[in-house]
């Protein structure tokens, strides 16, 4: 049985599963789709062609579907896909695609923290971690378990890797490439994210692997093309092949 206050709008239209709460002046547009065991704080807005998966939290003021601030969006019907258990903090705001061709998504297990902007065609992984304040432009990928440090600027089509950790404070204009960990403006790799993979569970053996990969990249003083040749001839394991192919398809160059 849902919970619904008497002060919610729930335009009709919507379907709401089983089990959700809808706290006091919450709006729902007539084509929002929402799962099971959701609960969505007082005054959350979600908006448009929105799905929304099982058992997510939604604090206040939050504001999820509504278009895309892209000056070429034409009206279209685009959407916003949530996934499960995320949690959504407060006045957090996630755009939907600015065409029909690609959704904005938003996967599952994250945590969004306050005043985070998701824009048009953003793509978020699973078990991510973004911290207050950050905004990522339209098209920025984040793929699973990257961690993002507060009042963060990410510039439009950049991916953050896997495992990657963003200090805060900082502004990304370039590729993040997995597993490894930086800050600044302008944005400089420092490291491996090694402190987070063992808390990851990752053993010392997968480690080593990952950073042999890196320093082809960071300290060998090769460019990205001689060190993409040399790791090509190596029997890279799974996760050094992450690494080497996720700086095959940096469009926008790793960072430094």
């Amino acid at each position: 049985m849902n919970m619904i206050h008497p002060t919610a709008i729930i335009k009709e239209g919507a379907k709401l599963g089983a089990n959700c709460q809808i706290g006091p002046y919450c709006v729902i547009g007539e084509n929002v789709v929402m799962g099971d065991n959701n609960i969505l704080h007082n005054n959350v807005i979600v908006d448009g062609n929105t799905e929304i998966g099982n058992g997510n939290k939604i604090f206040s003021f939050a504001v999820l579907g509504t278009d895309p601030q892209d000056l070429k969006f034409a009206g279209e019907p685009t959407r916003l896909k949530i996934g499960d258990n995320n949690t959504i903090r407060e006045f957090a705001t996630i755009n939907r695609s600015n065409q029909m061709e690609e959704d904005t998504v938003v996967g599952s297990n994250n945590l969004i923290m306050e005043y985070v902007h998701i824009a048009h065609n953003c793509q978020i992984g699973n078990n991510c971690i973004i911290a207050n304040v950050v905004q990522l432009a339209g098209h920025v990928h984040v793929h699973d378990f990257a961690t993002i440090g507060g009042v963060t600027a990410v510039h439009q089509f950049v991916h953050i890797g896997t495992q990657a950790f963003v200090g805060g404070a900082s502004a990304v204009k370039k590729d993040i490439v997995p597993f490894s960990r930086g800050q600044g403006n302008p944005y400089q790799t420092v490291g491996l994210n090694s402190v987070g993979l063992m808390r990851k569970g990752f053993s010392n053996e997968v480690i080593a692997g990952i950073k042999e990969v890196y320093n082809l990249f960071y300290r060998s003083k090769m460019n990205t093309t001689q060190a993409l040749s040399a790791a090509e001839e190596m029997d890279l394991d799974e996760y050094q092949k992450i690494f080497v192919e996720f700086v095959k398809k940096a469009e926008r160059g790793i960072s430094n």
